[in-house]
């Protein structure tokens, strides 16, 4: 593969449609731009419908805007019925969006939001548009993940999922960050059996967005003084996604991040993820538990590769 990767080398996307969430800015936006240069056909599945048209009208190329609100699961069945009526396949599924380190807050469903958001509404999602990818050879689900899911304190509250008990901002966004791996690698391993859908997980290490406004004060104030040093724009933040997405020498699986000192910045490469997030016995316990809260049950996989 290659050493530096750089949007370049996104290979000719003509006849492919991609889905990305939470695009009208940061990452999202990124990805889906160079998506579109390259003949994508690409919809921004966003929550705010007036930036969404704002940022489209920034692209080049067939862009078009789907109404996705990540903290609703009726949003997202709406979304994902609209999307059936509008298209018959989709090529890329690009589980994007998300919140960082909010104070406690719930989605309208009652979950604690960075779960309930960066989880479990990515989770439905892709769950209600599995018909569209797995009769696409070459399709892919692609669901960012963070550096966080290595943080301390992050893991699987199981006992405490919603944070009723206690709530750290940051504990928070590591388990929501760890289940996009947990649900990665369990995904992968249901569709092998099928041979035309993979899934792969994504990071941008750290990344000059919007995502950070949620942050502590303090790390607000040293941004602008430390970020030169160890951060990279949203550009280059969004190349492990689009590397993840349209490199043809990607497997299921894998995890693409950037290659410089600490996974901080740097060109996209594949990266190693904690000894966690590849524990079979948390990646299916959480499946099922996702599948109970948001109600979208998933076809099952042959028995004989669940175990593998």
């Amino acid at each position: 593969m290659t050493e530096k990767w750089t949007e370049r080398d996104v290979p000719d996307q003509k006849g492919r449609v991609a889905v990305v969430t939470g695009a009208n800015t940061g990452l999202g936006f990124e990805t889906a731009r160079v998506l579109a240069e390259r003949g994508a056909t690409v919809v921004l599945a966003v929550r705010d419908v007036e930036k969404g048209k704002q940022a489209a009208a920034r692209m080049s190329g067939s862009v078009s805007v789907q109404a996705l609100d990540l903290t609703s699961l009726e949003s997202v069945r709406d979304a994902a019925a609209e999307l059936h009526t509008k298209h018959t396949s989709i090529d890329l599924l690009i589980n994007n969006a998300g919140v960082m380190q909010p104070p406690k807050q719930t989605t309208r469903d009652g979950f604690e939001l960075q779960f309930g958001t960066n989880h479990l509404g990515h989770f439905a999602l892709t769950g209600l548009m599995l018909d569209l990818l797995l009769p696409v050879p070459g399709s892919r689900v692609v669901t960012v993940s963070s550096i966080g899911h290595r943080w301390r304190g992050a893991a699987i509250h199981f006992d405490d999922l919603q944070w009723d008990r206690s709530y750290s901002r940051m504990a928070a966004y590591g388990q929501s960050k760890l289940a996009n791996l947990l649900f990665t690698y369990e995904l992968q391993r249901r569709l092998a059996p099928h041979g035309t859908t993979i899934a792969v997980a994504a990071h941008p290490g750290v990344a000059n967005t919007e995502l950070v406004r949620h942050a502590p004060a303090a790390l607000r104030f040293l941004a602008p003084i430390v970020g030169p040093l160890v951060s990279q724009n949203a550009a280059n933040g969004a190349l492990p996604s689009l590397r993840a997405a349209t490199d043809l020498a990607v497997l299921g699986g894998q995890y693409y991040g950037p290659g410089g000192l600490g996974e901080l910045r740097g060109s996209p490469r594949v990266v190693s993820s904690s000894p966690q997030s590849h524990d079979k016995t948390t990646q299916q316990r959480l499946w099922t538990i996702s599948e109970d809260l948001t109600g979208v049950k998933y076809p099952q996989p042959d028995p004989i590769e669940r175990i593998k």
